[in-house]
């Protein structure tokens, strides 16, 4: 690794923070309007055309408002907790890729150039090792708070991120698993490498369906067909796991004022805020990355070979955002549309219909896989 090297990711972690600050200035701004478009209401129209620069108005609000520290909390936690809460969100989004690569010239030496700020062998793991870190935020802020509506919330992180943290890995499990058998050799936990094998169509069957075969041979070969269970198990934790409607007990404002962040204002109050809307971002880029082909799409090679690599890169960044708006469409109608869960509904949930869920398919899943490669038992 010589300088090159050093500035080449330097500029793809600067190049990231920009793209999240950024999306997430949309994404509360489209959030509030397509809300209120739902509820009849026109939403944010003050602040630039249509109300597009509102988002930095209550930026600039909460940054130059007064910051109240409870006389009875935990200084140190309390001041730490926000924090974690945006790093924990920057940090899983930094494995994601959301273009294609391509080729650059730098220092006389020909270099790929990634959209992707480090691409490790692990990615899955780190991805759920970090969500798990995630939580330490929320409940740090509800003890540290001195106050028993926080409190109260960060207890219900606690037992929300275990009752779903354990659905969603094991959703990943099962995925993995078919990667791992169906692309041998590669390195099936990278998310670069779980977008590189989504690449192309499915292939012609010579067995009985081999009449669909016009139709099987135009069918991008994402991992949304044959693993949609797990997909949607991993969708549900991902609502529950960003603390959003109907799974936002945490904050529950009829029942805890507003939960773990009742007693942050001003900027410590804006950081949790951000945090939620870039893990929005985040599980909606994990979901297209791992079931939907990330950011693969058609003509890219053709667009690549006869108009420029940079073209193609762009047109994918396309195809990526495009695909993660469909979620994030989703997120927002979900809150806008479906009532809070109540608790014991919240559990039943977790507990007693995605982990049970998630195992049985983990099983049948392996069946299925051990058949298809080493044959029938008796066989």
């Amino acid at each position: 690794m010589d300088w090159w090297d050093v500035l080449l990711v330097v500029v793809r972690v600067v190049g990231v923070f920009a793209l999240l600050m950024v999306v997430t200035v949309l994404l509360v701004w489209i959030e509030r309007k397509l809300v209120a478009d739902m509820q009849n209401r026109l939403g944010p129209m003050r602040a630039g055309p249509h109300g597009v620069l509102q988002t930095v108005a209550d930026g600039l609000k909460l940054f130059f408002k007064e910051q109240i520290t409870p006389a009875k909390s935990e200084f140190l936690i309390y001041m730490l907790a926000p924090a974690l809460s945006v790093i924990t969100a920057f940090l899983m989004f930094l494995v994601v890729p959301f273009a294609r690569p391509f080729d650059i010239t730098l220092g006389g030496e020909v270099r790929s150039f990634t959209f992707q700020a480090m691409d490790l062998n692990i990615s899955v793991l780190y991805v759920l090792a970090i969500s798990s870190i995630a939580v330490y935020a929320v409940v740090l802020a509800g003890w540290s708070s001195g106050s028993k509506y926080p409190l109260l919330g960060g207890v219900r992180a606690t037992a929300q991120a275990i009752s779903y943290e354990a659905a969603m890995g094991l959703s990943l499990v099962a995925l993995i698993m078919f990667i791992a058998v169906q692309n041998r050799g590669g390195d099936v936990m990278s998310m670069a490498s779980i977008v590189d094998f989504q690449a192309g169509t499915y292939g012609a069957t010579d067995g009985f369906l081999s009449f669909l075969n016009p139709i099987i041979t135009h069918i991008p070969k994402w991992f949304i067909l044959p693993q949609v269970i797990p997909f949607v198990i991993f969708a549900t934790a991902g609502v529950a796991e960003t603390n959003r409607a109907p799974f936002d007990l945490v904050e529950a404002e009829q029942e805890l004022v507003a939960g773990f962040h009742t007693e942050y204002s001003g900027m410590r109050f804006a950081m949790f805020f951000l945090a939620e809307y870039i893990n929005m971002f985040t599980m909606s880029a994990l979901m297209v990355t791992l079931f939907f082909g990330g950011w693969g799409g058609p003509f890219l090679d053709t667009i690549a070979l006869n108009v420029g690599p940079w073209l193609a890169t762009v047109v994918s960044f396309g195809y990526f955002m495009a695909k993660v708006f469909v979620f994030l469409f989703l997120f927002i109608w979900i809150r806008a549309s479906f009532p809070r869960l109540r608790y014991d509904q919240l559990m039943d949930l977790g507990w007693k219909r995605l982990i049970p869920g998630a195992l049985l398919w983990l099983i049948a899943s392996s069946l299925a896989l051990a058949i298809r490669q080493f044959g029938l038992p008796w066989t």
